[in-house]
């Protein structure tokens, strides 16, 4: 809705992605969530806000939080982590190569908004 702060609309953005998710992991996705934006609003060209991208802007930050949410349950503790049509079975090197795909994709909506080459860092 037009009322949800940039923040909201990228949490929801990542939770609808991510299908079911328990209170604990709700509560991390909203922390990476806010991450996210922080991380790649900091990396924006000069002049460029995140409203002025919006839609890539929210699709890559939702996708880069589920990337890092991903990534600090490679413990073996998920069973199945989904991203839209992407389902990934438990087994740490499958989690890391979803981890990836979801970095890649974020980075190649967000890079023609970015000052500078980057690449996305789990947490």
């Amino acid at each position: 809705s037009e009322r949800m702060t940039l923040r909201e609309q990228v949490y929801a953005q990542a939770a609808l992605l991510a299908g079911e998710l328990d209170g604990h992991h709700q509560a991390l996705l909203r922390v990476l969530c806010q991450g996210a934006v922080a991380v790649l609003g900091s990396r924006l060209r000069e002049g460029l806000t995140p409203e002025d991208c919006k839609a890539d802007f929210v699709a890559a930050a939702s996708l880069y939080a589920l990337s890092s949410l991903n990534s600090a349950e490679d413990s073996g503790k998920v069973e199945e982590f989904k991203a839209g049509d992407l389902t990934v079975k438990q087994g740490a090197a499958s989690l890391d190569a979803a981890s990836r795909c979801l970095e890649r994709q974020a980075e190649q909506i967000i890079r023609p908004y970015l000052k500078d080459s980057f690449s996305f860092q789990g947490v």
